[in-house]
């Protein structure tokens, strides 16, 4: 069974969900990679505004590829999470509830999860340009130096996803390896 999820992502509508579940995310998130993150903690610690509320949000750590003539964004695949696990517990703390990515979280990010509230869901890497079919609009929100990775909204429809570290830090990495492990 798919989960229908809406942005924006409350600490309601994350209860329920389990490691393992599929979801399809409908409404908005937004993108940032390293350089964002590092500027948005920077901005979080300096007392100063950020360009966007935090709470109740979801961060997709992507840096999307330019659009094709027709298209309003190109492909759009997921990168790798841990490179965002020095930055997301503060993000986690000041309210963030989700993110896409793909790979481990370190111990540091899954604490902050437990104990903030927030979920981290996967994406298919490597389907870039077909997950970026769900994304219906696209917006220039901040840090627009950064290129490619600077922070965008986007507006997604029917987003597949699985969650993989639910609020209670239940780890899908974990449980699917021992699922298949070999018994001795």
């Amino acid at each position: 069974m798919i989960i229908q999820l809406n942005t924006p992502l409350t600490h309601q509508s994350i209860q329920s969900l389990k490691a393992g579940d599929m979801v399809e995310i409908t409404g908005s998130v937004y993108t940032a990679r390293d350089a964002a993150h590092q500027k948005l903690t920077e901005l979080i610690l300096a007392g100063e505004k950020l360009p966007f509320d935090l709470r109740d949000q979801i961060i997709y750590y992507v840096g999307p590829c330019p659009a094709p003539e027709g298209r309003v964004i190109g492909s759009a695949g997921p990168t790798t999470s841990g490179r965002m696990d020095k930055y997301a517990p503060k993000l986690i703390e000041m309210g963030l509830t989700g993110m896409i990515g793909k790979g481990q979280r370190n111990a540091a990010v899954v604490d902050a999860m437990k104990k903030y509230g927030a979920v981290y869901f996967g994406a298919v890497g490597g389907a870039g340009a077909l997950i970026s079919k769900c994304v219906v609009s696209l917006e220039l929100i901040a840090f627009s130096e950064l290129g490619t990775e600077a922070v965008r909204k986007l507006s997604l429809v029917n987003f597949p996803a699985i969650v993989v570290i639910d609020q209670y830090g239940n780890n899908l990495y974990e449980s699917g390896r021992k699922q298949y492990a070999l018994e001795p």
